[in-house]
This record gives C-alpha cells, sequence and structure tokens, in this order.
C-alpha cells in the first residue's frame, strides 16, 4: 500500500542555513493492507519528520513516497485531495489540534463542506453519528462541545472519527496516546486493533516499546535518522539483533525485578551516517570498521533485517 524508498530528509541550520542537520537518512519500509507498523525510536531520531512526510506536511530530500504504486509528491490538484480522502494523521497533542474559540464538532463540518457538499443534512448527521458510535463516543454527549469541555481522550476519537468519515485506508498515528491517562490509552489501543481488522493500515509511531509490542504487526527501529533493525514484532521483541535495540529492551522497568541503576556510556566519538555506523558512540561491541562503513539493512533471518557489522 504504502512504499518509501531511500527517503532522507535533510534540514538547513545555523546562519544563513549554511549548516546541514540530516533527520533521516536512506529509509525504506512499506506498510502493507490491514497491517499496524510501529516506528521506534527515541527523541530526535527521525519519526515524526518520516510520518510528516508521508502526509505531504515536508517534502523529503531525496528518494521517495509511493502509496498505491504513485508517487505522492507528483500529485497535482484533486489527485491531492483524493490522497487525504485515504490517508490522514492524529497527532501528539489532541489540544493543539482544535481552535479553543470554537466547538470542537467544527472539524466535522469542515470535512463535509470540502469533501461531502452533496450529501444532505440527515444523510450527514447519519453517517457522523456512525463514526462517534464506531470510535466509543456517544454523539449527545460530546457533540457541541468546546474542546476545554472535553477530555484528552475525546479529543482524540474525534480526530479518529474525523478520519473514519473519510473512509481512509491509512492512518498515521503520531504518539497519539503519549498525552493520556493509563486507562484511556488501553482504550484507544484496543480501538486502533478495531479499526485494523475492519481493514485500515496503520503507523504507530512512539518511544514506548511495551506500546509498540501491544499493538503492532511489524516493528521500525531508528536511531539519528536510520533504521537499525526491521521485522515483525515478536521477533524483534524476542530476539533483538542491533545494541541499540538490546538497549532499549533492556531500559524497560519490570515490576518483578528491582530497578537498579546501569553505567552511562559516554559518547567516544562524533560519528555522522556518511562517515560509519550512527550508534558507534555509543555501541558496546564496536569494531575499527564500525567507524569507517555504514553497515547495510541485512535480512539475518526470515523477516528479520537489522544494521550491524557485528551481527551479519
Amino acid at each position: 500500500m504504502l512504499a518509501l524508498e531511500s527517503v532522507s530528509k535533510i534540514y538547513r541550520v545555523g546562519v544563513l542555513g549554511l549548516g546541514k542537520l540530516t533527520a533521516v537518512s536512506e529509509v525504506s519500509f512499506e506498510i502493507g493492507e490491514k497491517e499496524i507498523v510501529a516506528l521506534i525510536g527515541e527523541s530526535g531520531s527521525g519519526k515524526s519528520t518520516i510520518g510528516k512526510m508521508i502526509l505531504r506536511l515536508i517534502p523529503p530530500t531525496s528518494g521517495t513516497i509511493r502509496f498505491e504504486g504513485k508517487d505522492i509528491f507528483s500529485l497535482k490538484g484533486k489527485a491531492v485531495k483524493e490522497y487525504y480522502r485515504k490517508v490522514q494523521g492524529v497527532f501528539q497533542d489532541p489540544f493543539a489540534s482544535y481552535n479553543p474559540i470554537f466547538k470542537a464538532d467544527r472539524i466535522f463540518t469542515m470535512i463535509r463542506e470540502e469533501f461531502f457538499p452533496e450529501i444532505s443534512r440527515p444523510q450527514w448527521e447519519r453517517k457522523l453519528e456512525e463514526a462517534l458510535r464506531a470510535v466509543g463516543l456517544n454523539p449527545p454527549d460530546v457533540l457541541g462541545k468546546y474542546p476545554h469541555q472535553l477530555s484528552g481522550g475525546q479529543l482524540q476519537r474525534f480526530l479518529i472519527a474525523r478520519a473514519l468519515l473519510l473512509d481512509i485506508r491509512l492512518l498515521v498515528a503520531d504518539e497519539i496516546i503519549s498525552m493520556l491517562d493509563a486507562s484511556t490509552r488501553v482504550d484507544v489501543l484496543n480501538l486502533l486493533a478495531e479499526l485494523r481488522d475492519r481493514g485500515l493500515s496503520i503507523l504507530f509511531i512512539t518511544h514506548d516499546l511495551s506500546l509498540g509490542h501491544y499493538i503492532s504487526d511489524r516493528s521500525v527501529v531508528l536511531y539519528k535518522g536510520r533504521i537499525v533493525e526491521m521485522g515483525s514484532t515478536e521477533r524483534i521483541y524476542s530476539r533483538p539483533l542491533h545494541p541499540y535495540t538490546e538497549m532499549l529492551m533492556a531500559s524497560v522497568p519490570r515490576i518483578d525485578q528491582k530497578w537498579t541503576h546501569g553505567e552511562i556510556r559516554v559518547e567516544r566519538n562524533a560519528v555522522g551516517p556518511s562517515l560509519g555506523c550512527v550508534y558507534y558512540g555509543r555501541c558496546p561491541i564496536a569494531q575499527e570498521i564500525c567507524a569507517r562503513r555504514v553497515p547495510p539493512l541485512i535480512e539475518v533471518e526470515s523477516g528479520h533485517q537489522v544494521a550491524c557489522h557485528m551481527r551479519t
């Protein structure tokens, strides 16, 4: 359905834009039909940048993003509108997605005016009620309310309902539950799983490994803009191969074990993607080749790829 092919994003930074910041480097992966793919990494790894490129909010510096075989940045006019009928995003802060001076359901009015001007009011109200009930909301309880009168979980469900009104095929969910309380998180995760079962594909962007394990079919692990490990979620979580993935797994607190402080490793060398492995400065098993050559992403077992000279 969606394919990223050697996608990179470089920002101009510094005085007069003379400096360069590589946010994403040579990223390639696919999202299939009725599949949830978790994009995992710490802050600054490039996760949200990838999400924004998929949503056409920013263009890639190089590479191609294809949806149903078409380059999304070659789309013009009505083709762009048709793309947004099929691909939508929901972001981390639900309150930032609404104008506080308007009622929250104004987002539905905008959808109707832009995409469904021919539908009669009774038809639209039925369609809207179906979408709200599909995400676990009771229309009389939430319609006509201002954003501050609704909870973060209700606002996120509003945004998902907005996507459902368009009969989308792919949802980009960027840290959508990080600001929600624990009980609401589970409800939203279960909602995403239900939507997948009904035919929706989802890119689930998160820094929380436990959430990625709970919800996803496949996982893509990013570090400093590069994919370091990719494959089925069960394989990656049960047998992580890249030292960074191993470190992430070891950092997850467990309630059955006492939490102890581990040694903090200081970066010994500032190595960029063009010089060697992006994880070289923190890697406990790095060798001289790691400083000189970027490791390719190699399939080491069926459905499991890793970019590490020492593990391939």
